[in-house]
């Protein structure tokens, strides 16, 4: 199966071009570019690079959200554009899953942990069994408290990785202790790689949509949204 996967969620801008599970080409940019100025001059890259055609493609791969709301609406365009243009299915697959996979074959328990701001953040429990990827708590949005007050219930190791470790790294440390370790650097940041991997498993379980239907997740709303929902309560009460 051949997959061209993207990855916008996050700071990070990643492609990749996998075969049968097999990463041919991957690029990913961790810099102050914008993704609307690196997505598409990626994606010419490996296409140049490894030879493809995109109407070879079997079909995209899409980190769906949550994370930045500009990098989510801006993957979601360049995904729908080409989807429709192929006319290829799209297999959405949820930002923190993909952050997740990336440590594939961990022991102990795996959390992302992407920041929201305002002391919250993007996360979600993961964890393998014998070979399985096996999702223990979906992704959410919820206080950093929250998050490790429940992952102290299980006892066990926890891996955390993801932009919101710098951010909370103090605060992970105090609550789980020895419990907590951290992903290096390298395995920190969104790697489409992993994204195309987890979406042929996803893609095999029924979870593809049509590139009309694929939507990105944001899981909240925007500060824009919440500052104007805001100035309209304030309007109201000083009526």
């Amino acid at each position: 199966m051949k997959i061209l996967a993207l990855d916008s969620s996050g700071l990070v801008a990643s492609a990749a071009y996998l075969v049968d599970g097999a990463m041919i080409a991957e690029y990913t940019v961790n810099d102050k570019l914008t993704h609307s100025q690196t997505l598409l001059p990626m994606l010419d890259v490996i296409r140049g690079q490894v030879g493809i055609e995109l109407t070879e493609l079997d079909a995209i791969a899409a980190a769906m959200g949550p994370g930045s709301f500009t990098g989510l609406r801006i993957g979601a365009a360049t995904v729908k554009g080409l989807g429709l243009a192929l006319d290829k299915p799209v297999i959405p697959v949820p930002s923190v899953d993909g952050l997740a996979y990336q440590l594939y074959g961990a022991q102990g328990i795996i959390c992302p942990v992407m920041d929201a701001r305002r002391n919250q953040v993007y996360t979600g429990f993961y964890r393998f069994e014998h070979g399985q990827f096996r999702v223990m708590k979906e992704q959410c949005a919820q206080s950093i408290s929250d998050t490790l007050d429940q992952l102290k219930e299980y006892k066990e190791t926890v891996t955390f990785l993801g932009d919101g470790v710098p951010v909370h790294k103090e605060v992970i440390s105090e609550h789980m202790g020895e419990h907590a370790l951290f992903a290096p650097g390298f395995a920190a940041r969104q790697r489409a790689g992993a994204v195309g991997a987890l979406a042929e498993l996803y893609y095999q379980q029924g979870k593809a949509v049509s590139a009309d239907d694929f939507e990105p997740e944001y899981l909240r709303k925007s500060q824009a949204e919440r500052e104007r929902e805001e100035r309209l309560r304030n309007e109201k009460t000083n009526i």
